[in-house]
């Protein structure tokens, strides 16, 4: 829709609410949105944005990082220490009960660890857990993570996708028991799932407490609402009191009319292009070839996208990492904007009239335009294949595409195996398939010197930009929009705390 005749709708629907109320404060209720359907509620078994925000709030990991000061907190557990360089004894906080009234101990450890470290479950994000060997109970409230060889980002991990599970329930609900009655001992618990459209999640009286915080509204009300233009009414006419991923413009208006917060944050996710440099969708086809891959980085304006589309604090990136995790080399080639470049490289590569080739992306439809618009003006027809993103990962896990517009938030781990390693180490998402890369970035996962992390992720990430494997294109930001009756700080992990919004 038209951004103007967007604004005309959203200020025709204000003039009609007038007065009323733009929260439900009265009910104890936070009505909020989400855009994309959620597959699976057990955290899991899905890799989207909204399953980790879910996955916060419904359970605790063994460890908290504190986004203020950067330094982690135990939450399931009170205390850690490294035995040995693969293994890690911690202690458990005592009298935690899930949300079932199962009592928490080392038993719950034990089977989270032993369930999702076997590949043969089918975890989703494999990065999330394949780290772990194995898990030992040494009695009710001491246990031991061994890992697959030294892994200095364990605690990052802990501390984010790695969540503790009821051993006797999750042994009976199986995964597909979890995602309809998800049970947990986060700060709220589950009342209702409509799977992947509606979401009811009440404060969890008997909640420890711990680094989150105790939960302060009663009810959070969660429904997927794809159309933003649908939210944004929704907005104004009291439906809903907490929105986020509002286009800058948008936002912009919103802000000017005075009636509800805007809040713009960074966030740890980037935009990239995914690019078949080892031919999985076709030996023969033209992005398998370097000098392609290097007229595509030339072909796009991206600090046009961000300046015009993205705004807030989005960024231009270089590398295949976000740059403020751990070991994210900054220092790599740069392709800046500049067509006759890319028009001299497809015609080196025997391309002088360009070529055809379809484009996949799952969301933000409007970036996707503004690059076919660019490769257009070098003579690349792409074509835009707008899936679901389970379909379109699922297309990806079995090579089927070219060239993707993909988006990744790294689980908001501040280190780069979260996405580094992710894509470029052999895995179903890997369009590379560099053994040399997969070697340097194999040591930088294990090394426990932080230095040989660095100079290996240094060497994997220079030579991912030499070889244009990905197209990275920007950091992402997010716009929050809420009622004024709501009192919420947004944090650059692109996490949402419902347990941190308070009334005013």
């Amino acid at each position: 829709m038209n951004p103007r005749l967007l604004m005309s709708s959203v200020a025709l629907t204000l003039a009609m609410v007038g007065s009323s109320a733009l929260a439900d404060k009265a009910s104890d209720t936070l009505n909020a949105a989400f855009t994309k359907e959620l597959e699976s509620v057990d955290s899991y078994f899905n890799s989207a944005r909204e399953g980790v925000i879910l996955q916060r709030s419904i359970w605790d990991g063994l460890l908290y990082l504190n986004q203020e000061t950067g330094e982690y907190e135990g939450n399931l557990a009170t205390s850690w220490q490294w035995v040995d360089d693969t293994t890690l004894e911690m202690k458990l906080r005592e009298g935690v009960k899930f949300h079932n009234g199962e009592e928490f101990d080392a038993d719950d450890v034990v089977y989270t660890v032993k369930f999702v470290a076997n590949p043969e479950n089918g975890v989703v994000v494999q990065r999330n857990v394949n780290w772990m060997k194995d898990a030992e109970k040494i009695d009710k409230y001491t246990v031991r993570i061994t890992t697959n060889g030294p892994f200095p980002a364990a605690l990052e991990f802990l501390a984010g996708p790695v969540s503790i599970y009821p051993n006797e329930y999750y042994a009976e609900a199986g995964p597909a028991g979890m995602a309809l009655k998800p049970v947990g001992t986060g700060p709220y618990m589950v009342e209702s799932v409509d799977p992947g459209k509606h979401f009811v999640l009440k404060k969890y009286d008997g909640y420890h407490g711990g680094p989150k915080g105790k939960a302060t509204i009663g009810t959070v009300d969660i429904r997927t609402i794809p159309d933003v233009n649908t939210q944004l009414a929704e907005m104004f006419s009291g439906g809903l009191d907490f929105i986020w991923g509002v286009p800058a413009d948008q936002a912009e208006k919103l802000a000017a009319m005075g009636r509800l917060n805007v809040v713009n944050e960074s966030t740890m996710r980037i935009g990239y292009l995914e690019l078949d440099a080892a031919g999985r969708s076709g030996a023969d086809h033209p992005i398998t070839k370097l000098a392609v891959r290097q007229a595509l980085m030339h072909a796009i304006d991206r600090k046009a996208i961000v300046d015009n589309l993205l705004k807030g604090k989005s960024k231009v990136v270089h590398s295949a990492c976000f740059p403020t995790q751990f070991g994210c080399e900054q220092d790599v080639t740069t392709y800046e904007y500049d067509p006759e470049k890319a028009k001299a490289l497809l015609a080196e590569a025997g391309y002088p009239d360009g070529f055809s080739v379809d484009l996949y992306a799952y969301r933000d439809r409007s970036y996707a335009e503004a690059m076919l618009a660019y490769l257009a003006d070098v003579g690349i027809t792409a074509n835009l294949k707008y899936l679901q993103y389970s379909a379109l990962r699922d297309m990806r896990h079995k090579g089927e595409t070219s060239m993707s517009f993909q988006t990744w938030g790294s689980y908001s781990v501040n280190d780069a195996s979260a996405i580094t390693s992710q894509f470029f180490k052999h895995g179903a998402e890997d369009f590379a398939r560099d053994d040399e890369v997969k070697a340097w970035l194999d040591v930088a996962d294990t090394a426990v010197d932080p230095e040989v992390r660095k100079e290996n992720y240094s060497k994997a990430l220079k030579k991912i930009a030499d070889e244009a494997y990905w197209v990275p294109l920007f950091s992402y930001n997010a716009n929050y929009v809420f009622t004024k009756d709501a009192a919420y700080t947004p944090t650059p992990d692109e996490v949402v705390r419902f347990f941190h919004v308070r009334w005013n």
